[in-house]
């Protein structure tokens, strides 16, 4: 039986608490628009999040695009540029490399270059597990956090999805925020109604523990949850949400790493070159004193994503792989 729900919440999909942070945000702030393919009318894009949203907020604030990453996201940046905060869907996170450019050549460095503020959104539905092939399931968070100037963002909780995207909308920075599509309508849980912005840059303690250190993102949490609670009572294991990739909340990691001696870093993208790679040399360098065993990192493996279902399950990380590797980091 569901226990008694926290006041001021409503239980949502992941996805529905997508869709409630842009209209809570879209009704407290005029300046907010929204522009992807297809996000208009009854169809309200892809995965259906801005359903009803032109019906309420009308054509000039919900602005449906031709096939053209490039050009519609340079757009947005004008448009950021004098003034509104435009949150931009690509359909897939695999097609943002069509606008590539246009983030990390221009959005990502007209601040520094001459201090104007460039506040746009681009929601990224990224991720696979979903038998969509390799152009549909892609997750490549890595490209941006490389790029000075943006900030990144991937929310592993319908909470988080909410909050954190209106915080990244309120941002006066360029912020790729990275949707978990696996989550979209699995994952339910309380989402606070209203106001409930989560600060950028803070991780959260998933699950507690006093053993090994478990560091992901996005659905890949979900993952090592499982896979810590498959271990209680034998091994404590603590799940560190990271949240916010870029900027990383160094702090968090290393109180927990100091705590437990052990680290497990997990993630959906290809593990080389990953941001499991910069966690682990940034514990290289700063916590060595307090490490057990070597930092063990799961990640895809350095293939396109495959279609086959058995091909992508041996493609991902998942919770009897990550346990795998908190047994061999405790044995070490």
């Amino acid at each position: 039986m569901e226990g008694a729900r926290p006041p001021g919440t409503r239980r949502m999909t992941y996805l529905e608490a997508i869709s409630n942070g842009l209209r809570t945000e879209m009704r407290r702030d005029p300046s907010v628009l929204l522009l992807g393919e297809d996000i208009g009318g009854d169809f309200g894009g892809a995965f259906k999040v801005t359903r009803g949203f032109e019906a309420e907020f009308g054509a000039h604030r919900v602005i449906n695009t031709p096939m053209a990453e490039l050009g519609f996201i340079g757009a947005a940046t004008g448009m950021a540029l004098m003034g509104l905060r435009p949150v931009i869907e690509v359909q897939f996170a695999d097609f943002i490399s069509t606008g590539f450019d246009a983030i990390v050549q221009y959005a990502a460095t007209t601040h520094y270059r001459w201090r104007a503020s460039v506040p746009w959104v681009i929601r990224a539905p990224a991720d696979g597990g979903l038998r969509s092939g390799p152009f549909h399931s892609q997750n490549p968070e890595a490209w941006f956090v490389h790029t000075p100037g943006l900030k990144v963002v991937a929310p592993s909780t319908p909470s988080d999805a909410k909050g954190l995207l209106l915080a990244a909308i309120r941002d006066n920075n360029p912020v790729i925020y990275f949707e978990s599509k696996p989550l979209y309508r699995s994952l339910r849980g309380e989402v606070p109604l209203g106001d409930s912005a989560v600060p950028i840059g803070k991780a959260r303690i998933a699950r507690a523990g006093s053993d090994v250190t478990v560091i992901s993102y996005g659905e890949m949490v979900r993952q090592a949850t499982a896979a810590a609670d498959q271990l209680s009572p034998d091994i404590s294991a603590e799940v560190i949400d990271l949240r916010s990739l870029k900027p990383l909340d160094r702090e968090a990691i290393l109180a927990s790493v100091r705590k437990t001696g052990r680290a497990v870093v997990v993630h959906a993208a290809n593990r080389m070159a990953g941001i499991g790679a910069e966690i682990a040399a940034e514990l290289g360098e700063v916590a060595f004193e307090y490490l057990d065993a070597p930092v063990f990192r799961l990640g895809g493996l350095d293939v396109p994503v495959p279609f086959s279902p058995s091909l992508e399950d041996a493609y991902r990380p998942d919770a009897a792989g990550i346990a795998a590797a908190i047994r061999e980091s405790v044995s070490f």
